[in-house]
């Protein structure tokens, strides 16, 4: 795959003249994607995984670019992860490899959009992009502003081999590889192109949605498509009871039943339904807005981190004709969040427990999701008494954590929001102080 990069600026597409696209244009890279072939052909000569390690080393790792790095930074890539992805799904990788070399086709059929995106917005800054091989994690993201796109994910099609993965990856990785693979990369990168420019969100899911609904309106702006993801054909067919979720859930932290829940073993889940939302926001307001250039410039250069920013965003798009009280929705959303009912065995009157005691079972009010938080108490690591864990019942209502008590010993511990319901709601946290008997 001969460049190693494609500039983008041939004829000016952030000024006209050559000495310009010489001396500043950012250039699309995907040398990443020959080193790791080149690797990977040197790793299947061997069953020696200390070989295979060095192979990894010195033909990919060493020769990545700044983009590869920072995609293995950001999604916490390591070597013995990659040289375990190769062993375990060589049918994978060998139906992959024919669909990279369709990155300088997304190169090539990027140019004009981004020429476009800056005639819709003059302030456009150069980013360059990178065609990363990661493991799973991310089909494209940012970081230092450029883009990076995970080439296994963007780039792969429907003839790719998924039968060596468990059933809920396969299942990811389908609805991934759904649609022709170079106009859909496209429009990806497009979407991450736009977030270079954004100030990053805050905390609240509004604020995480209004940034990537943002980019999607864009990339429709520019290319006359959506991406074609499942969340923007299941979102139109449900909008009127995702609105009534989402208001219920757009001041909370719940990001989770929204972002990133692309796993599941059930093939009628749709992910992602959070980028429909802000999409769906940020159309409105751009719809309603008369002078297009100025909406678009305050979608683009909103400070996300703001939350009066945000809300203000909202009110303006009109999409919920009623008044929103954050506080009361706050307030109702915490109402619904479990709460630990019991503790067994639980501490006599007087507050002591027995120092025989090898577990503690805690009740909640609604079965758990698969998450867990656990933290010290009051006193610290040195009153820590929890030294495993039997997990949950089978009804998920209940959760056990083996401890190892001495007498006269005062121990505490904390059970966190990082314990989840099944319809994602955060436990209220839970302090467990006690003191064992002499």
């Amino acid at each position: 795959m001969k460049p190693c990069f494609y500039r983008l600026l041939l004829l000016g597409l952030f000024g006209g003249a050559p000495a310009f696209a010489q001396s500043t244009a950012q250039p699309v890279f995907y040398s990443d994607l020959d080193h790791f072939w080149t690797a990977y052909d040197s790793i299947r000569t061997t069953p020696d995984s200390l070989r295979q390690l060095r192979y990894l080393q010195r033909l990919f790792i060493a020769n990545a670019t700044p983009g590869q790095q920072s995609m293995m930074e950001a999604r916490r890539y390591t070597a013995p992860e990659y040289i375990s992805a190769i062993r375990r799904y060589p049918r994978f990788w060998n139906s992959l490899r024919p669909y990279t070399r369709q990155a300088p086709a997304v190169a090539t059929g990027l140019a004009p959009y981004l020429t476009k995106l800056r005639q819709l917005y003059p302030a456009l800054r150069p980013a360059p992009i990178y065609f990363t091989v990661g493991l799973f994690r991310s089909g494209g993201t940012i970081k230092d502003g450029a883009v990076l796109i995970g080439s296994e994910l963007t780039l792969g099609g429907a003839g790719v081999d998924l039968s060596e993965f468990p059933p809920g990856l396969r299942a990811t990785l389908a609805r991934s590889y759904q649609g022709d693979a170079v106009p859909k990369a496209v429009l990806t990168n497009v979407h991450e192109y736009v977030h270079t420019q954004q100030k990053l969100p805050g905390d609240p899911l509004l604020s995480l949605a209004l940034y990537e609904g943002t980019c999607d309106l864009v990339a429709e702006l520019v290319t006359g498509r959506v991406p074609a993801q499942p969340y923007m054909a299941y979102g139109p067919a449900h909008e009127a009871a995702l609105k009534q979720q989402f208001k219920a859930e757009m001041f909370s932290p719940a990001i989770g039943n929204w972002f990133y829940n692309q796993q599941s073993d059930n093939p009628a889940h749709v992910s992602d339904l959070g980028y429909y939302m802000g999409y769906a926001i940020t159309r409105a307001y751009y719809r309603q807005a008369k002078d297009k250039p100025a909406a678009l410039k305050r979608l683009i250069e909103l400070d996300y981190g703001s939350g009066a920013a945000v809300e203000a965003l909202l009110r303006d798009s009109h999409y919920y004709p009623e008044p929103l009280d954050r506080a009361q929705l706050l307030r109702a959303y915490a109402a619904r969040n479990p709460t630990v009912v019991s503790m067994t065995p639980a501490l006599s009157p007087d507050g002591l427990l027995d120092a025989s005691v090898k577990e503690l079972r805690f009740t909640f009010s609604a079965p758990m999701g698969p998450y867990t938080g656990t933290g010290y108490g009051p006193g610290g690591k040195d009153q820590f008494p929890v030294t495993g864990r039997t997990g949950f019942s089978a009804d998920r209502k209940s959760y056990t954590y083996r401890v190892t008590l001495q007498p006269g010993r005062t121990y505490g511990f904390t059970l966190e929001s990082g314990f989840q319901a099944l319809d994602g709601h955060p436990l209220v946290p839970y302090v467990v102080q006690f003191r064992t008997r002499e």
